[in-house]
């Protein structure tokens, strides 16, 4: 086992999560990390004139499916078990139940089963107002090392 898969097997320290913000596909949609906990993580996309938009102005329907995708991870990687490494997103479905509108948005991500192989995590998308923007369900792979 290398260093890589020793690191992965185990929760990873805080410390992991410091670069989050400051991946370029994570900065030029302006995601941040907003809080991490066991099984549970929230992102912020921070509305900008370069935000991408659909219908009526309103955050754009991928963006939302990527801040979904995307709080799933620091969820996932809080609680990964010994013998495990992530695989990636295995099924992602998307509800959207209303227009994103506002300075920003949060995805909120709890981790509600994991399993040997696949981990089942609920996602909401609020507004700045608490408005129920989407929610998303994502089973996420795992894999034994």
């Amino acid at each position: 086992m290398d260093d890589h898969d020793r690191f992965m097997s185990e929760s990873p320290p805080p410390e992991y999560f410091d670069g989050f913000d400051d991946v370029p596909f994570h900065r030029f949609l302006g995601l941040r990390l907003v809080e991490r906990r066991p099984d549970h993580a929230c992102l912020r996309l921070t509305i900008t004139e370069q935000t991408p938009t659909g219908i009526g102005g309103s955050v754009n329907g991928g963006v939302i499916a990527t801040m979904i995708d995307m709080a799933v991870i620091p969820a996932v990687f809080t609680g990964i078990r010994e013998g495990s490494q992530p695989a990636g997103t295995a099924d992602l479905r998307v509800t959207y139940l209303g227009q994103a509108h506002g300075a920003w948005i949060e995805a909120e991500a709890t981790v509600i089963k994991r399993g040997r192989q696949l981990c089942v995590v609920e996602v909401s998308v609020t507004n700045d107002t608490g408005k129920l923007c989407a929610r998303g369900s994502v089973l996420y792979a795992l894999r034994s090392i």
